[in-house]
């Protein structure tokens, strides 16, 4: 990897300097445009310790769910929790320290981050268990929390198509928090489905641009369904 072009061309060198204890960003939102792969590296890795930010942890066998089982997340931080049982069974027991964020505050949380605003203030929340120990404003005459922006050590993103530049482009419903968490990484990690040569990408379609990206690698994806509902033939 040298001067702008941002492809790597292992995962070992996409996540290379992640260590124990670090703090990593995953995009995506239930299993849509999760960073399946480079989650899959960080299980590979056996790195402990980490406080995870996502939408979700994916489920028990997929996704950020991979890393529950051998206890590699310490702490997350995340708005919902179904769909993974052995989430919800360390969250109710104790061995995983969680903190739950509305997922507009979330959003946010990583967009001032990236923006390099370090808090705000936000009524969503207020007079519940979310406000608890965080200052409280009135601006004109409706009560404010402060929520603090996140910075991460890593961003982990998934998107559709790049050029070597770094210039995203995400498609549909996988454009949830990845551009997000893009931005709000020390260092940014995407992987994606197609990579094309600068110049090949409409500029009015880039969705990121490749300033915020330090690597790039091309993959394949499994493209799980969460939820499949079926009905016999007739019915």
């Amino acid at each position: 990897m040298s001067g702008f072009d941002k492809v790597v061309h292992s995962y070992e060198e996409a996540m290379a300097g992640l260590t124990d204890n670090m703090t990593i960003i995953s995009g995506g939102f239930g299993l849509c445009g999760i960073p399946e792969n480079l989650i899959s590296e960080i299980k590979h890795k056996g790195t402990r310790g980490l406080t995870l930010i996502s939408n979700n942890c994916g489920v028990d066998d997929f996704g950020l769910g991979l890393l529950l089982p051998a206890r590699q997340i310490r702490k997350i931080i995340a708005s919902y929790v179904g769909e993974n049982a052995e989430f919800e069974r360390q969250m109710m027991s104790g061995e995983l320290s969680v903190e739950l964020t509305p997922q507009g505050t979330l959003a946010e949380k990583m967009r001032a981050g990236g923006a390099g605003i370090p808090a705000f203030y936000t009524a969503t929340g207020v007079g519940t268990p979310v406000a608890e120990g965080k200052d409280e404003r009135q601006f004109n005459g409706r009560s404010y929390i402060l929520e603090e922006a996140i910075v991460a050590d890593f961003a982990l993103v998934k998107a559709w198509k790049a050029d070597r530049y770094g210039n995203l482009i995400f498609r549909k419903t996988a454009r949830n928090f990845n551009p997000l968490a893009a931005t709000a990484g020390k260092i940014t990690v995407v992987e994606v489905e197609e990579i094309v040569e600068p110049g090949q990408l409409d500029p009015d379609e880039i969705h990121t641009p490749g300033i915020y990206v330090n690597r790039l690698i091309q993959s394949t994806f499994e493209k799980r369904i969460e939820q499949r509902t079926t009905r016999a033939a007739g019915e």
